[in-house]
């Protein structure tokens, strides 16, 4: 339905657009009880009574409008029904009882459960956004058709918006980009999600739409004409062929552009493949027929053809994809497809789900279930995340391009674009990614970190004593679901760890807060926050930090905004400004850091770190002045420093240092490693370091005699904390007794 479309039913009577919906319904829904959907009308008529709409129509009409876009995607008489009755628990006086006596209880729930998700709002509050999102993916989980009614119900409102002042203009295109067009796109809804984007950009960057729809405008005769010369040969050689088919051609959509011209910094005159031609026919076998002709008649471009049909998408979305080069040197696009793919490409889920007439009971066909699984792993996910990773995983899960690659048995596996092996394994089972120790790519043996690509052949190799999940697969991990299972090893695996952890990391971000951990242990100051985040006790919270249940930034920045509300406020507020106070004086002193180090007193002076003590940020140090080579940076635990210390003649020469704030360098240092001498020692030390994707310089091991082993091992850190874990991690492995930084005293 275009603008004027839109335009001239917004000035009909209500009854005449009930009347042309009725009259849609008997061509494209034959056997439907129209005495019930009439009755339906007559009540949402009544309830709205007197209620009107921005433009001045009965805001009946929009009712009307949401249930003839039901129509459109082929959804059942409850679902029109349930259109027609969407708003009226939430506008008027009637109650889901109200609704359930006349319709029943699946009509009911269904107005319910549309209701609720009318409270969603794009927010910058990210425990809302979660709690918003969570209540979306629960009523989908129960009946699909709320959110299909939702997204009817949000197309019309994006096709009037013309109507809203210019604020809710743009916060409803936005709550419409982020989180409607996305869920339309994971549903298959392609022609709601292009319309959606599109509605959205008007509002959104005016400037740019406008730029493109004139600039379209323009091109429009050269491109009718292209397009209507190559779809004729195309017809002509398939007819030839004796290939039944039916071909349809377009432009792309607005946002599609607008896309690639941001991502390409490109005008539209640097956008050759504007045009997309559709082919179908009515087998698979005819798909690959017609492939082999288009690119017999047709130039294909290399690296541009994909196959949806023997692998689709997840959103079930199946055809061939391929970009050829026309007789003008032209390129565009054909898709092939069959007529069920085409449905499903066009409405997605409602052109497959089906419901018994009347009943409200789903008749759902064998394979459906799995068609919801990716709504049972986001709820999953909801669980362990936070809300700024809940919705960041999301994203990705919902909009993200796919990639497909195969387990050595010839599964497919469909992953977010950008997934590594640690996804392919946690994809397969928890205890795989759990206990995985090495991954192999097409034969070979590959990083954690390798991003896969479409075809791989993946295997995962995987070991009993694995020592688990490293934290920094966190940061590798593309997938929601790989990350919430590595989070929920670490919370049942790694408590007494996870506090330790947790605690320090909160401490180091209350530092640059200007705060101590006692203003985070002070009850009047906790109980509040431990409440609002649904923790027992500080040890909770701690464990929770540590494990990455939530972000040691965010609490304490609550912990912050708590102090500003104490009565002594004034204390707080103090402690921050005199900390970035001293921060600002310490800068001055000492001028622009050196491989991370700040010298008082000191500029752009020749620092290096100590052999003897391999400091790394975190440690607590001190500079030596030498003669003629700088700062030397030691710990001021070391061994050495302590000697030099104590000797008369080195008085005066030792001046403060301290660590820079965003340090992202990597600092080599050393640790020891005392154990009994074993067979697959070195094996062992070698598998936990490759776990936890540490950047080992060299590893060496050597026998002491008496079955004692001692190895030595030169690794980059960039932090003590990480350094620290490290060490835990290789203290877990069977006969060692203890693991030491060199250095030490």
């Amino acid at each position: 339905m275009d603008k004027q479309e839109e335009k001239t039913n917004q000035l009909l009577n209500p009854d005449e657009m009930f009347d042309a919906l009725i009259t849609k319904i008997k061509e494209t829904c034959p056997g439907m009880d129209l005495g019930r959907i009439r009755a339906a009308y007559d009540m949402a008529r009544l309830a709205h009574s007197g209620q009107l709409r921005k433009d001045g129509s009965p805001y009946v009409t929009h009712c009307v409008a949401a249930a003839d876009i039901t129509v459109d995607m082929g959804l059942d008489e409850d679902s029109i029904v349930s259109a027609l009755l969407h708003d009226v628990i939430e506008d008027t006086n009637l109650t889901h009882d109200d609704i359930a006596r006349q319709f029943g209880e699946a009509v009911a729930d269904i107005v319910e459960g549309v209701t609720k998700l009318t409270r969603v709002q794009y927010t910058s509050k990210e425990d809302e956004q979660m709690e918003n999102l969570r209540k979306m993916l629960m009523a989908m989980a129960k009946d699909i058709r709320v959110i299909l009614i939702k997204i009817a119900d949000r197309l019309h409102n994006m096709r009037t918006m013309a109507y809203q002042s210019a604020d809710k203009q743009r916060s409803k295109s936005l709550e419409t980009m982020e989180i409607y067009a996305p869920i339309a796109h994971r549903l298959g809804m392609q022609r709601a999600k292009w319309e959606l984007e599109d509605l959205s950009l008007q509002y959104l960057d005016p400037a740019g739409y406008k730029e493109i729809t004139t600039s379209l405008e323009a091109k429009m005769g050269d491109l009718e004409r292209f397009m209507a010369s190559m779809k004729e040969k195309i017809q002509t050689r398939l007819d030839a062929e004796g290939v039944k088919a039916t071909i349809y051609c377009r432009i792309k959509h607005v946002y599609s552009i607008y896309r690639k011209m941001y991502a390409q910094k490109l005008d539209i005159n640097g956008i050759f493949d504007l045009c997309a031609f559709r082919v179908i026919v009515d087998t698979i076998p005819d798909c690959y027929n017609v492939l082999g002709i288009i690119h017999d008649m047709f130039k294909p471009v290399p690296g541009r053809f994909k196959d949806y049909i023997s692998t689709p998408k997840p959103n079930m979305y199946q055809s061939v994809h391929t970009t050829v080069i026309g007789s003008e040197g032209i390129p565009f696009e054909v898709q092939i497809r069959t007529w069920e793919m085409h449905y499903t490409a066009e409405y997605g889920i409602a052109a497959h789900w089906k419901y018994k007439m009347g009943s409200g009971a789903t008749a759902v066909r064998e394979g459906d279930e799995d068609k919801f699984a990716w709504v049972r792993r986001l709820l999953e996910s909801q669980q362990e995340s936070d809300a700024q990773d809940f919705f960041h995983n999301l994203k990705i899960d919902m909009f993200a391009d796919e990639v497909f690659v195969f387990s050595p048995k010839g599964d497919v596996i469909n992953l977010p674009a950008g997934a590594t092996p640690i996804d392919f394994a946690y994809s397969i089972h928890s205890d795989v990614g759990n206990h995985m120790v090495g991954a192999r790519v097409n034969g070979r043996i590959v990083t954690y970190d390798h991003v896969l690509q479409n075809g791989d052949i993946v295997e995962i190799r995987t070991s009993k004593n694995a020592p688990g999940p490293s934290r920094d697969w966190l940061n590798v991990a593309k997938s929601g679901s790989a990350r919430t299972k590595i989070k929920q090893w670490y919370k049942k695996e790694r408590r007494e760890e996870n506090v330790i952890r947790g605690r320090e990391m909160l401490e180091d971000e209350l530092k640059h807060n200007g705060l101590t951990l006692d203003d985070a242990q002070d009850e009047e100051t906790i109980a509040p926050i431990l409440k609002r985040l649904s923790f027992g006790t500080i040890e909770d919270l701690y464990a929770a930090i540590g494990y990455g249940g939530v972000t040691a930034t965010r609490v304490a920045n609550r912990i912050r905004d708590e102090l500003r509300t104490k009565p002594d406020r004034k204390t707080a507020l103090d402690k921050v400004s005199e900390a970035a106070e001293r921060r600002e004086n310490n800068a001055k002193k000492t001028g622009k850091p050196v491989h991370g180090i700040l010298v008082e007193g000191l500029s752009n002076c020749l620092v290096k770190f100590s052999r003897c003590c391999t400091p790394v940020p975190g440690d607590d140090i001190v500079g030596f002045i030498t003669r003629g080579q700088g700062v030397s940076i030691h710990r001021r635990d070391c061994t050495n420093c302590a000697q030099l210390m104590n000797q008369p003649e080195n008085q005066g020469r030792w001046v403060g240092v301290s660590w820079a704030e965003n340090i992202t360098d990597s600092y080599v240092t050393t640790v020891t490693i005392a154990s009994k001498d074993r067979s697959g020692l070195v094996m062992d030390i070698a598998t936990v370091l490759n776990s936890l994707n540490a950047k080992v310089r060299s590893l060496t091991s050597r026998d002491t005699g008496a079955g004692l082993a001692v190895s030595t091992i030169t690794l980059e850190v960039k932090s003590s904390g990480e350094l620290r874990y490290i060490m835990g991690r290789l203290a877990s492995i069977p006969g060692v007794s203890s693991v030491v930084r060199n250095g030490n005293k």
